[in-house]
Parts: C-alpha cells; structure tokens; sequence
C-alpha cells in the first residue's frame, strides 16, 4: 500500500508498505520522480514507531509528580470534559491568552498540521509564532529573491558543478545524494562546504572546511573574485537583477586575503572555488536550512541567493540554487487555518522558541495557565531547556500533550491523548525539497484509541461550542478545498488523481527556472540591493557580522572557548525516532567531536566522558577525538530524549534561545562551550 513520510524532512518520500496480520511488516521506498525508491534507515525502521512499547493507546491522567510519568487511563469522554471545563474557568478568569497551543511538523500533512489553528483562533488564545526551523532561512531567502523557491533539485543532474552548502544530504535528505551521485557519474564536481567532514562532504570532490557562522563571509569572497575576474554574467544582471554596481562596491571590501583570516580558509582556496564557479552557467547549489541557524544566518540566506545571480546560473536548465521548494505548492491554506475566526483585538503572539520565558516569566500577563501540544517534543527540542523544564514543572500549569508515543513532554503532562501516527490517517503533503503534491491514505486503523490531530481538535470544538461548522467537514472535503482553491500550480491536481496515482507533479514549467528573468520581488528583480531590508533597519547589500556567540565575543571566549555546532544525526530527525532501542543501539551513545588538538589540550582521550559546558547548563557525552572538525569546534549530533541522555540532560541544555537577525528564528549552532574531563 502507497504511503508518504510524513517527518521534518525536505525529501517528503514515497512510501510503500506491506500490512501482515494487522501489522506493518515493511516500509520500503516507492517509485518516485524524485525520491527514486530510495528512503533513509529511520524510515525503513517505521514499524517499530508504529508498534512501539512506547506507544500511548488510550488518554490518560496523571497521578504522580509532574515528569514522574506515572498515569491513570481515563475515557475520552472524560478527558474532552476536564479539558473544555479548565479551559472554561481559564477564559473566564485570565482571558482567552492564558491558552497556548505549541505545535510544529510533527507531521507535514497539511490536514494535521493546521488542525488546531481554527479552535485556538476561536478560543482567542495566544498565537505561537513557528520559527524553530525554517523561519531564519526563509526571511533572508525571500530579502533576495521575493519567494521561497528555486530551481528543481531535479535539474542538478545536469550540472557541471553541484555545491552542497551547509547541507549533510547523506543524513537530512539522502534523495539529494542519489542526484548528486548521477551528476558525478557524468562529470560534475562536487563541492561540500561545511564546518566538519560529515559523510556527505567525505563522497565529494572538494570539501570547503569553514569555521562554523562564516559561510556569508565566504560567499562575498566569491563574489569579489567574481566581479573582479569579470566572471559574471551581465546579459542576466542587466535584465533579471537590481542593484549590481552598489553591490559591487561594496564587494572591494571582501577580498578573500581579508575572508581567509574569517573563515579559516586559505585565500587561495576561495579563488580557485570561486573560479571554478564562474566558470559555467550550469553551477547548482543545494543549500540547507541549518546554515541559518546562526545569529547572522538570515543575511547568510539572502547572501548565498545573490550567488546564480551574478553568474546567469539561475536562467540555467541545469544551474540555479534552491534552499526550499516550501512556497511552490500554492495551497489555499487559508481554508485550513481560517485566520478568519481570529478575534479581535488579535491576541498577542509568543515566539516558539522562547517557551521556557513564556512560562516561567512573572511578569507576562496573563501568564499562560494552559498549554496544549500536539506533533512536537518541546521537551527536548526547543533551546535553553533549564527554563522550559522549570516552566513545565509548574503545579498551576495545566498541559496537555497529544502524541503517539511517551515522550519527554508528555511525562511532564496532566493529560496524555493518544494521537495516530501517518499511517493510520489521512492527509496531503507538500515537501520543501522537491516539486510534487502527495496523497497518504490509511494502511492501519488506528492503534487502540488513538485519534488524528482533526477528530481531537473537533471532538474540543464541539465541547466548547465554537467552530463547529469547520470541524464537521471531512480531511476528504478539506484536500479537495485547498487544490480547488489554490493557485495555478495546484488548481489542476483533483483528489481523484491523486488518489489514483499517489504522487502528481504540480503544474510547473520543465526545466524550472522561477528567477530566469526576475523575481517576485517589489522591484521584480533579484534584489542585489534590497530597499525593504534598509527600511527596516537591516543591510540592504549582503554583508556578514560576527557572531554575538563566537570568536570575537572575548569576554566569553576566555570561558568558553570552543564553537559547538549542533547538526542532526544519521538515525534521529530532530527528537523524532530517538524512541526507538533499535536506533539508539545503531546511533550508540551521544558524542562530541573535538580534534585531536582541542582533546590533548583537555587531556581528554578517544571515549572519555566528558562535560560540555555553555553559559546555559552542562551536559554529558563520550568524546569522539578526530580531525572530522577542526580545532576550536566541537560538534554534537543529533537530538536524544533527556531520559535516554547520560545525566538526563540532552544538547538543549547548552542551546540559547535569542533570536537570529530575520525572522525569530533560533541561533542554535552559535555556541561557545567548553569541554572538560568528566568527574
């Protein structure tokens, strides 16, 4: 049976799944343009999600101390009731703003993912501003090119040269790496850039070492090399771009002999990369989400877009750059998140990744008395951890937490509402990797009691007597809306035709090449110089500023005094899978990598535990000496739940919650900590 992924990942892959006796019996990949039957080992592993000893299969209310996890089963009747009463007496006492609802891509189907926004809208509870991954990345893209876009990952095929920018595809989107090995075969040269030698940077032709928030620094080298070896392609600029000659002024100023002592680099390395990119229109960049993830990484974002600019590659069958494919699919998601039903005056909004303020701050007012969270782990993935489990402690806190398995936010929980996985619900995807709208029907009913995101949210809209009218519509009715409704790119895809075949390509040119001739920009153009970005106090020329939480900050350097990067693992996906004893077996235990330098400096050995401090909280991990990183940088991958971490303590613990330059995002890579021996 025809399944999709549903998880946080640009790949969106089609699944295929074999059910034997009510059971999941295998998970492998289907016949997808882009996805090519080929799917990660997490995926492959699902039926361990699906049938965890993890798995909530009935509501439950807490009779222990708060994290204890010790529950009672309760009916669904019971719950819906206790939740509409303390909401009631919430409303009526402190407002409608007291209710926060803390969600993100547990699951990517788009059914599930705004299911909750028409009921909080109605109940006028705080809004939450949904920033923890793509919001940085997306702001500093949309500065340059107006639209969160770019050419089909497809096309990179074609290439003669394919740069992976701050993206470990082996880990985060193994369906790149199957395009990347097919342009290889025919010729092209890859070129990974990344501040330590993932698996994806060890299977390229050249790997670009940068230290860890220098790649916009990198990227206006390049373009001074290019300017200044006349590399650039002044037919494109002339007619698809703006602001060219501020731009290159202002490029004088980044010669790669000034970039090198930044980024770690040797100047000689910068002109010979940037060289061989001005050399061919038909260069493709794949860049990843994780480079914004900086305090500088909007401008990052918005910097590398100028890149195909100057060049002509974005009017190149085979060239281009894409970040995300996310603002292609032209959903009418107004239908599902009726902005409509919003009370006025609008409610305040809270930035997600500050959780651990909003609760535990005297002075908000009203202060949150509720909190309901549905496909996220806020317990281990939202940074500085130690206000977020102080918030979550709280005994006039009431939680609730909708999920498919026991994780460390719902332990923390008054009520546990057992949810469905993908597998067990319907729904429509759109990916932000590739250019196809996707349709996932059920292959199981679902486990014992558990309920979708839509049957929760209308079973506490029908007990609460507000939007009841959007509730009674089916996930059917709802798919069939936001194509019908939606702009050209989908308007033309029916349900029928999806569920007949699955997968349907949306409704846009082959090559894709949105930037040919311009960009959905105020001026029309690729903004070289963006005047929006100076009206609201920002560069208007791509530029690059230090890091409030790196090298040059001295004062904390002297106490911490390496950079720690924070990428994904190659079995977790953010919290997601670090459920599975099958997974954490394969992943072993968490690490830290130093290089050798870094470790003799520490007289700290090959599998040492040690403690990795920053000025938030500490946590436990095995070294892992090795000259994969360059000295001065640790690196931590992934994400394990708190209760499966040495200490209890995961990587967030480390993590600051402060805002990057555009769009509230988080600056979680920029870390200084330091590593000591463990006692």
């Amino acid at each position: 049976m025809r399944s999709v992924c549903p998880h946080d990942c640009p790949s969106c892959c089609s699944l295929e799944v074999a059910v034997e006796d009510g059971r999941i019996a295998r998970v492998t990949g289907a016949e997808h343009p882009f996805t090519q039957s080929v799917i990660c080992g997490k995926v492959r592993e699902y039926a361990e999600r699906v049938h965890s000893p993890l798995r909530i299969t009935q509501p439950l209310r807490r009779v222990g101390a708060k994290g204890e996890g010790r529950f009672e089963p309760v009916s669904w009747h019971d719950a819906v009731a206790e939740i509409a009463a303390r909401w009631r007496t919430i409303i009526a006492a402190h407002g409608g703003e007291a209710i926060l609802p803390f969600s993100y891509a547990g699951s990517m189907g788009q059914i599930q993912y705004y299911a909750g926004h028409p009921l909080f809208h109605a109940l006028g509870a705080t809004l939450l501003d949904r920033t923890i991954c793509v919001a940085t990345a997306y702001a500093g893209w949309r500065a340059t090119v107006g639209a969160v876009t770019g050419n089909d990952s497809e096309q990179m095929v074609g290439a003669d040269l394919v740069v992976l920018w701050g993206i470990n595809a082996a880990y985060s989107t193994i369906n790149v790496m199957t395009l990347v090995k097919q342009a290889r075969a025919r010729g092209a040269w890859v070129v990974t850039i990344d501040p330590y030698r993932t698996p994806t940077a060890q299977q390229a032709d050249e790997h670009l070492m940068v230290r860890p928030g220098t790649d916009g620094a990198l990227a206006l080298a390049v373009m001074h090399v290019l300017v200044t070896d006349k590399l650039v392609d002044r037919d494109y600029i002339a007619r698809a771009t703006v602001g060219f000659e501020p731009l290159a002024r202002h490029l004088e100023d980044w010669s790669p002999e000034r970039v090198a002592s930044i980024t770690g680099l040797p100047a000689e390395t910068i002109v010979a990369f940037a060289r061989r990119y001005g050399a061919t229109r038909a260069s493709f960049i794949r860049i990843g989400i994780g480079i914004s993830r900086h305090d500088n990484g909007g401008m990052t974002c918005r910097t590398l877009a100028c890149l195909p600019a100057l060049t002509g590659a974005y009017a190149d069958p085979h060239g281009g750059a894409l970040l995300s494919s996310g603002g292609a699919a032209g959903f009418a998601l107004g239908v599902l998140e009726r902005a409509d039903l919003l009370l006025r005056p609008v409610p305040r909004t809270i930035n997600m990744i500050q959780l651990g303020r909003a609760l535990t701050d005297p002075a908000l007012a009203p202060l949150v008395k509720a909190l309901y969270v549905y496909s996220s782990n806020p317990a281990a993935v939202c940074p500085n951890q130690t206000l977020v489990m102080q918030g979550l402690a709280r005994e006039d806190l009431f939680t609730v937490v909708h999920e498919q398995v026991m994780t460390d936010t719902a332990r923390w929980a008054d009520l546990v509402l057992p949810a469905t996985t993908s597998m067990e619900h319907e729904d429509v995807y759109r990916s932000y990797g590739q250019f196809y709208v996707q349709l996932a029907q059920p292959v199981l009913p679902p486990l014992g009691q558990a309920r979708s995101n839509w049957e929760v949210f209308g079973l506490l809209a029908r007990a609460l007597g507000v939007a009841e009218a959007h509730y009674a519509k089916t996930p059917e009715a709802l798919i069939r809306d936001v194509l019908a409704r939606g702009d050209d790119s989908v308007r033309a895809i029916t349900y029928e035709q999806l569920r007949a075949e699955g997968s349907v390509r949306l409704n846009l040119p082959r090559p894709y090449m949105p930037f040919a001739d311009g960009a959905p920009t105020s001026s029309g153009k690729v903004e070289l110089y963006s005047g929006r970005l100076a009206a609201a106090g920002l560069p208007a020329l791509p530029t690059w500023t230090p890091l409030a939480e790196g090298p040059a900050n001295r004062v904390l350097v002297a106490r911490y005094p390496l950079q720690c990067i924070v990428p994904p693992n190659r079995f977790f996906l953010n919290s997601s899978f670090s459920q599975s004893e099958r997974l954490r077996r394969r992943q072993g235990t968490p690490i830290v990598m130093l290089s050798p330098a870094d470790a003799a400096a520490r007289g700290i050995v090959d599998g040492d535990t040690v403690r990795v401090e920053s000025p938030r909280g500490d946590a436990r991990f095995s070294a892992q000496v090795t000259d994969a990183t360059r000295p001065g940088v640790a690196v931590i991958e992934g994400l394990w739940w708190h209760r499966f971490h040495p200490g209890g303590r995961g990587i967030n613990f480390l993590t600051d919650d402060r805002v990057t330059d555009m769009g509230g995002g988080p600056a979680l890579h920029s870390n200084l900590v330091e590593v000591t021996r463990a006692q």
